[in-house]
């Protein structure tokens, strides 16, 4: 008689593993022979992870860029002060981290928390979207995760703890399906997004790095199987990653304007983006005018922004938005001031924003979004 528990089934996270990087790349096809290319959303994974663990679009769970505009009290109103440090020392890298982590400590936030280079003679304007942890139930913004009906439900699972490594986290779950009480278990794997945005979807590290995925991966596969009657394994991502061209530096050009940043419009430089928010007409204007006459990319009209799902009461997250063409960066930003190989957060449509789904058993629900992620979750942990 058999002493195994009878199902248990794994949703394996890998940042990053968009279907444009598994093109003409053979991985776990044995293993997991179902695969489908799954629609992104517009966002960074900042957008794109709550709505894998919501079912939910942006403007639904609330989350999307990190920092957005508030007319409220800023919780960042203290850093003000730090205008006043000289830029060779308040740009670098180092003390940049030291600053975010003290800030993180003291706010109590539960979240990825990162101040990158938001200027702090502004950061009184902004607030930040992921005080919380995404990864426990209450974390998000608005409405529920799959992490509030699994805790709900009283359904016994495993989650990775994302702030530690890919080792540690397969070695937590390898203990928990070792137990074989589990039925669900959500495995968060990081570093591949880094790789991809150092050295590009085309390299041989990637190739490695997918290696020691299949390698760890058909690992955990055997130790379930010795626990559990019926293994079911799902690899899921969030987006692609697409190969840096060029880039533009579209801040230099609106400070050419002559126009006063914080009297007549504030604005914030993401990696693809520039998104600005406006204090009079005349500012808007004449930025609006500088966009429409750059080649390298386009503003994105309200109904667009509708149809992404990234229509936001009360416009937080911008009131225009300029969007980069597929494989442009912008730089410097307030995301980083040296250009990279490999970026994501462009339109949904282009190939390379595609994310993927991979599995040993057929998917319970259809598959074309990454939101789809949710459902199968909910099938497959009965909540």
């Amino acid at each position: 008689m058999s002493n195994k528990s009878d199902k248990v089934s794994i949703v394996v996270f890998i940042d990053a593993l968009g279907w444009e990087v598994l093109r003409n790349r053979r991985f776990l096809e044995e293993e997991l022979p179902f695969r489908s290319k799954l629609r992104s959303v517009f966002g960074f994974s900042s957008a794109c992870v709550p709505s894998i663990l919501t079912g939910n679009q942006p403007r639904d769970h609330g989350h999307w860029s990190f920092f957005y505009h508030t007319r409220e009290r800023s919780p960042f109103r203290p850093l003000r002060l730090l205008r006043w440090l000289p830029g060779s020392l308040a740009d670098r890298g180092r003390v940049r981290n030291w600053i975010s982590k003290l800030v993180k400590r003291a706010y109590g936030f539960k979240g990825y928390f990162q101040l990158y280079n938001m200027p702090f003679r502004l950061i009184d304007r902004f607030d930040y979207c992921e005080k919380r942890d995404l990864f426990r139930p209450g974390g998000m913004n608005k409405g529920e995760s799959i992490f509030d009906r699994l805790e709900r439900s009283g359904t016994k699972y495993h989650c990775s703890d994302w702030r530690q490594g890919e080792d540690a986290n397969l070695e937590s779950l390898k203990s928990s399906l070792a137990e074989g009480e589990i039925s669900f278990a959500f495995l968060y794997m990081a570093s591949m997004d880094a790789l991809l945005h150092q050295v590009g979807k085309s390299s041989d590290q990637v190739d490695a790095k997918l290696e020691w995925y299949e390698q760890r991966l058909r690992e955990l596969m055997a130790l379930a199987r010795e626990h559990y009657g019926d293994v079911r394994l799902f690899v899921c991502s969030d987006h692609g990653m697409a190969t840096v061209e060029r880039s533009v530096d579209i801040g230099s050009r609106v400070d050419a304007l002559g126009l006063d940043e914080g009297r007549d419009f504030i604005a914030t430089y993401d990696s693809t983006m520039a998104r600005f928010w406006f204090y009079n007409d005349e500012a808007r204007r004449r930025i609006t005018a500088l966009l429409n006459g750059i080649p390298e990319g386009r503003i994105l009209p309200d109904e667009e922004l509708a149809a992404l799902g990234c229509d936001f009461d009360g416009q937080q997250y911008g009131e225009l938005i300029f969007l980069l063409d597929a494989g442009v960066l912008l730089v410097p930003s307030h995301m980083g001031t040296k250009p990279i190989t490999g970026m994501h957060g462009y339109h949904p449509d282009h190939p390379d924003s595609d994310a993927s789904l991979l599995s040993n058993v057929p998917p319970p629900v259809r598959s074309e979004c990454i939101t789809d992620v949710f459902h199968i979750m909910r099938a497959e942990a009965g909540v």
